[in-house]
C-alpha cells in the first residue's frame, strides 16, 4: 500500500476489478499507509462476503488504531518478536520444539541436555540478545543497529504523529524518554523525576508511555493487582527486549543485570502475565516468583516463598530450582 499506484487508485476499486475477474484471497501489505484502509477494507468484508483478506502493517500504533472499525470483522494477530527458539531454528534450519512453563519448571534439567547436545549455546545466545530478536538479522550484516534505530526513529517522528497531536518538540523529549529508560539500571520508575527530566507533564507522560508501549518500543511492569488504567504508574519500565537495549544503551558492560531482566521479561510477557513483586524480580501467572541473577545466584532473597525459582544467567544446565535463563526462550 506503499506504492505509487496508491496515491491516485483507490483499494476498493482495485479489490473490485480482482474479485470481478475471479480473485478471492486478497493479501495487502503495508496497509497502514493508505488513508482509511480500515473504512475500505471494512466495505469489502461487507460487499463481497466470500473475498478473504489478509492485510499486514508494520506499525501496530495504526493497526492498534483501526481495532474499533474492525473489530467484529477482522481478527487481529500481533506478532512478537522472535524467541531464542525461533532464532536458532530461522539461522540453523532446525526445528527445535517449545516447551510450556511448566515443562521448564519440572524438567529443565532433562530439556537442556536435550537442545544442546554436545556443543555450547553460549555464542548463539549472545548473538540473539545482541541482534537476533528482530528477523532482519539475516539480511543487514554490518548495519543490524542503524535499521534498527531508523524504525524508531519512524515510530517517533511518523507513527506516534498520526494517531496523536505531537509535535516536533515533543518528538525530542521522546527521544529523550527513551534514552533515559535505555540508560537505567534496573529501572524502578519514579514518575515526577521523569517528568522532570523530560519535561513533560504526569498525565501526558503516563499516557505517552502507554504509546510507547503498543508500538512496542517499552513495556511497563506493574504490581500485582494493579488497576490497568493508563494513569496507574508502571512499577518498572524497560525496553521492549535486548536487542533494542543493546542499540540505544550507552554502557551496556554496565547493564548487564537489566540485559538479563529483560530478556526474561520479554520471552515470559506473551503467553504469561508477568508483574512486579516485593520479594523476587518477578510474579509470573500470579504463582511464580522468579530471580534473575548470574551463575551463583542463590535463592536468598526468596527463600521461603512457595513456588520461588532463579532464573540464572551463565549456566547452560541448571540443578534443583535454579533454571538456566536462555532456556525461557523456548516458551514459544
Amino acid at each position: 500500500m506503499d506504492d505509487y499506484y496508491f496515491t491516485r487508485n483507490r483499494l476498493f476499486e482495485l479489490a473490485e476489478e480482482f474479485y470481478i475477474n475471479g480473485g478471492r484471497n486478497l493479501f495487502i501489505d503495508e496497509v497502514h499507509k493508505y488513508p482509511l484502509w480500515a473504512i475500505e477494507i471494512k466495505n469489502l468484508y461487507d460487499t463481497y462476503s466470500d473475498l478473504k483478506i489478509v492485510f499486514s502493517g508494520s506499525s501496530a500504533l495504526e493497526i492498534h488504531k483501526a481495532d474499533v472499525d474492525l473489530s467484529r470483522r477482522a481478527a487481529i494477530y500481533k506478532l512478537h518478536e522472535l524467541s531464542f527458539r525461533e532464532f536458532l531454528n530461522l539461522s540453523d534450519g532446525v526445528n527445535y520444539e517449545k516447551y510450556s512453563l511448566v515443562d521448564l519448571l519440572q524438567n529443565h534439567h532433562q530439556i537442556s541436555p536435550q537442545i544442546i547436545g554436545d556443543k555450547s549455546i553460549f555464542p548463539q545466545y549472545k548473538t540473539y540478545l545482541e541482534k537476533g530478536v528482530y528477523p532482519f538479522f539475516m539480511e543487514t550484516e554490518g548495519q543490524y543497529y542503524e535499521r534498527l534505530k531508523n524504525t524508531i526513529n519512524v515510530i517517533i517522528e511518523t507513527d506516534l504523529p498520526s494517531i496523536e497531536n505531537i509535535n516536533y518538540q515533543t518528538t525530542q523529549k521522546l527521544r529523550k524518554l527513551i534514552s533515559l529508560i535505555a540508560d537505567s539500571v534496573h529501572f524502578k520508575i519514579n514518575i515526577s523525576e521523569l517528568s522532570r527530566k523530560t519535561n513533560i507533564s504526569r498525565d501526558v507522560l503516563l499516557h505517552i508511555l502507554q504509546l510507547l508501549e503498543r508500538a512496542n518500543l517499552t513495556k511497563g511492569i506493574k504490581q500485582n493487582g494493579a488497576p490497568t488504567s493508563y494513569l496507574t504508574k508502571p512499577d518498572k519500565i524497560y525496553l521492549h527486549n535486548s536487542v533494542l537495549l543493546h542499540a540505544l544503551n550507552s554502557n551496556i558492560e554496565a547493564s548487564i543485570g537489566t540485559v538479563i531482566e529483560t530478556f526474561f521479561m520479554n520471552q515470559l510477557m506473551l503467553n504469561h502475565q508477568v508483574n512486579s513483586v516485593s520479594k523476587g524480580d518477578f510474579l509470573v501467572d500470579n504463582t511464580y516468583t522468579f530471580e534473575n541473577g548470574g551463575r551463583n545466584k542463590t535463592k536468598k532473597q526468596i527463600i521461603g516463598i512457595e513456588n520461588a525459582c532463579v532464573a540464572a544467567d551463565g549456566i547452560e544446565h541448571g540443578y534443583k530450582d535454579n533454571i538456566p535463563l536462555w532456556l525461557f526462550g523456548f516458551l514459544y
